[in-house]
C-alpha cells in the first residue's frame, strides 16, 4: 500500500487483515447525522467509523474553527480506540472523493503515522467494483497508538499573514464571495489563491495522475515552493485534500491552516477580500 491512495482490489485483499484498519469518514456538513446513519446501513465490511464532529475534530486547542484540530493526547487516545499502532496500514474513504476522509489522512501524517492511505473513488468504487459490505456497527481492538505530532505542519491564524502563498481550497464561488452558506461573511484572506480539491479528481471521482496533479497544483501555487505554502478551507477538512494531491503529486508537504475561514471570518477584524485569483 502507498501513503496517498489505495485502490479498491488492494483493500479487498486485505479485508480480513488484523493489521489492516478500513475507517468510513462519510459526513455531509450540513446533515451532522448522515455519515452514521449511511454507515450503519452499509459500509465496507469490517469497517469503523469516525464521525468528522466527533472523532476527527475536537476542543480548540490551536485553532477555533468550525472543526478544530483536536490536541496530540486526544489523537493517541482516539487513534487508539480505532485500532491503530504503529503497525497498522490505515485505509480511510468516504463518498466525497476524499474530501473527508484526506482529513484522517492528514491528522495521522500530523501525529507520524505514515502507514495510510484515501481509497481512490471512495465507497463509490466499492460499490460499483461489488466489493463486500455489512450493514450494523464495528469496531476492532483497542490499540496504543504513541505517535508525536509535526507542529511545524500547522499555521495558526496570527502566522497567516507570513505565508508565502496561501491557497484556498473551498468551491471558486465561495472564494469569490458570490455566496456564502455557511460562515458569518462571503469572501477569502486576502492574497490567497484559489485551487478547489475538485480539480484534484478526474470525471470517474478518482484522483489524477501525478503528473496532471503536479501541473495543476504548480499551476496554483505560481512558482512558490509547495514547502512554503499554506492552504485552507473552510474549517480545515477539504484543504486535507490539496495536501493529499501534493503528496501524490511528489511535491513537498506543505502546512495548513486548520480554523480556515470559519475562524479568520468570525473576526470582523480580519480583512476580507473578494474576486478572482490576484
Amino acid at each position: 500500500m502507498s501513503d496517498t491512495l489505495v485502490d479498491v482490489a488492494t483493500v479487498g485483499e486485505r479485508l480480513t487483515d488484523p493489521d489492516w484498519a478500513i475507517v468510513d469518514c462519510r459526513h455531509r456538513l450540513t446533515e451532522p447525522d448522515f455519515g452514521e446513519a449511511a454507515y450503519r446501513e452499509s459500509h465496507i465490511a469490517g469497517a469503523v467509523f469516525a464521525h468528522a464532529d466527533r472523532v476527527l475534530s475536537g476542543r480548540p486547542a490551536t485553532d477555533r474553527g468550525r472543526h478544530p484540530l483536536p490536541d496530540p493526547e486526544t489523537l493517541r487516545g482516539r487513534f487508539g480506540a480505532l485500532g491503530i499502532d504503529a503497525d497498522t496500514k490505515v485505509v480511510a474513504y468516504d463518498d466525497a472523493g476524499g474530501a473527508i476522509a484526506g482529513r484522517l489522512w492528514w491528522m495521522l501524517r500530523y501525529m507520524g503515522h505514515r502507514d495510510a492511505a484515501v481509497l481512490d473513488g471512495g465507497w463509490p468504487a466499492w460499490v460499483a467494483a461489488g466489493g463486500a459490505t455489512r450493514g450494523g456497527e464495528e469496531s476492532r481492538p483497542a490499540r496504543t497508538f504513541a505517535g508525536e505530532p509535526r507542529r511545524e505542519w500547522l499555521v495558526t491564524i496570527d502566522q497567516v499573514d507570513a505565508a508565502r502563498r496561501l491557497v484556498d481550497s473551498r468551491e471558486p464561488a465561495r472564494y469569490r464571495g458570490e455566496t456564502e452558506p455557511i460562515d458569518r461573511v462571503a469572501g477569502h484572506i486576502p492574497g490567497a489563491r484559489s485551487h478547489h480539491f475538485a480539480v484534484n479528481l478526474g470525471e470517474d471521482g478518482r484522483f489524477l495522475d501525478p503528473a496532471a496533479l503536479r501541473e495543476r497544483l504548480e499551476r496554483s501555487l505560481d512558482g512558490v515552493p509547495a514547502g512554503e505554502t499554506v492552504f485552507y478551507c473552510g474549517s480545515g477538512v477539504s484543504a486535507c485534500h490539496n495536501l493529499l494531491a501534493l503528496a501524490h503529486a511528489g511535491l513537498p508537504a506543505a502546512r495548513l491552516y486548520v480554523g480556515s475561514w470559519s475562524e479568520w471570518s468570525s473576526d470582523p477584524a480580519r480583512p476580507v477580500a473578494t474576486g478572482g485569483n490576484p
